[in-house]
């Protein structure tokens, strides 16, 4: 989230930034925002003055003890009495704004960075590269679900049987190149990053942590009984790692990668555009993660977006990288960067990747700090994730893209020794 000290120091940047990411009530939010903390910093003022106060006629009653005064004492006991009533509500009173100040600040989005562009829908996201050709078919080419079909790989019908639309099985081949590409994918962030294997279910103060929550409780599966989540993505384990720490500045930067299953409900997606692997309420993912110096953040977003975009090169998929405009930024992001892939038999483009950076917003809210190495306080460190790749749009456009009039396929170099 962001500082309060900010909001109340540069008030009209924020609401023109709110105004950016389509929120026209930001100013009635940021006037909120300040009334609450003045409401809460008033209330400290008081408890503090009734606290003195007290402790003040405490010493006197001791030194009218010494001296005999003991109806003076007495007194002062009895007025020790309401004093102690009017510090519990005092106390209460600022609880409660502390607590009414934080909830309104969660509901506060990261600001867009300055090379945002600006607009509020997808027509607005800048596609600033692309790599590789689109191709040609002398057929009319089949979407993966078809050829996933007809080669066994995927089973729709019976994964939506045992559990629901969007939990599909994959078969024999399928589930070998599901595996391929996990191996690989993994074997290649390796290279630079630490591997993790998280937990799959976190609580609800790592939700909080890496703004899940309150922002996505509609996207997330919860088990109501023990209160936790499975999680949507590697990221939210990976990046709460290190919530309520210190880190030393040499430790820096902190790069973490992992593999795992991830769930999300996807409410209210329906149509042709969530067919097949399009959108699945579980799918695998390897994440990158990085915990950076805040001078750093913005040049590592751009060396993790080339980390994902050289598996994409590798696996010779045409893609090209957007640069999301301000209205389509996520909840926590400063800049994100989208990459998608060309699904020859849709002919639509397929996001298999973002790669964000949300500078001290999520430490903020988790409390990582690192202890500069030549002294001074405790600084918030700038977290950055990005997708390495997620699963099964990848294998969508593999599929598409590699396929051949008699409607087999083949699979790039690359995966090869993994297949065997």
């Amino acid at each position: 989230m962001l500082g309060v000290e900010f909001i109340q120091t540069n008030p009209r940047e924020v609401c023109q930034a709110l105004a950016r990411r389509g929120i026209p009530a930001g100013v009635d939010l940021v006037d909120r925002v300040l009334e609450q903390d003045r409401v809460r910093r008033e209330s400290l003022t008081y408890l503090q003055a009734k606290q003195q106060e007290a402790n003040a006629e405490s010493r006197n009653i001791g030194i009218l003890m010494r001296e005999g005064k003991h109806e003076a004492a007495k007194a002062l006991i009895a007025r020790q009495s309401g004093l102690k009533t009017e510090i519990k509500e005092l106390g209460e009173a600022a609880a409660n704004a502390e607590h009414t100040l934080s909830e309104l600040m969660l509901t506060i989005p990261n600001l867009p960075h300055e090379s945002v562009p600006d607009g509020l829908s997808e027509a607005d996201n800048v596609a600033v590269y692309r790599h590789g050709t689109i191709p040609s078919f002398e057929f009319d080419p089949l979407p993966h679900w078809e050829i996933a079909r007809r080669h066994g790989l995927i089973d729709f019908e019976r994964g939506a049987k045992v559990a629901g639309a969007g939990f599909p099985f994959y078969m024999d081949a399928g589930a070998k190149l599901h595996r391929a590409l996990i191996n690989f994918f993994l074997d290649t962030a390796t290279r630079q990053y630490r591997e993790v294997r998280p937990p799959l279910l976190v609580n609800e103060a790592s939700a909080r942590g890496t703004g899940q929550l309150p922002d996505k409780e509609g996207q997330m599966y919860h088990v109501s009984l023990d209160g936790l989540y499975p999680v949507p993505t590697a990221e939210v384990p990976l990046t709460n790692y290190f919530r309520d720490e210190i880190l030393p500045e040499s430790d820096l930067p902190v790069k973490l990668c992992a593999y795992t299953p991830c769930w999300r409900r996807e409410a209210g997606s329906y149509g042709s555009h969530v067919r097949g692997l399009n959108r699945l309420h579980q799918f695998d993912k390897v994440e990158i993660v990085q915990l950076t110096h805040p001078e750093q953040s913005y040049e590592v977003l751009e060396t993790m977006r080339n980390e994902a975009e050289a598996l994409l090169k590798a696996l010779n998929l045409p893609y090209r990288r957007l640069l999301m405009c301000a209205g389509e930024l996520g909840f926590n992001q400063t800049k994100q960067y989208d990459l998608e892939v060309w699904s020859a038999g849709q002919e639509r483009w397929l996001e298999v990747s973002s790669i964000s950076n949300f500078t001290d917003y999520q430490a903020r809210r988790m409390n990582v700090r690192f202890r500069p190495e030549r002294g001074g306080k405790p600084q918030l460190v700038h977290t950055l994730n990005g997708s390495a790749l997620a699963l099964p749009r990848v294998v969508a456009a593999l599929l598409e893209h590699n396929q051949t009039e008699n409607c087999s396929y083949e699979l790039p170099e690359v995966l090869i020794p993994y297949l065997s």
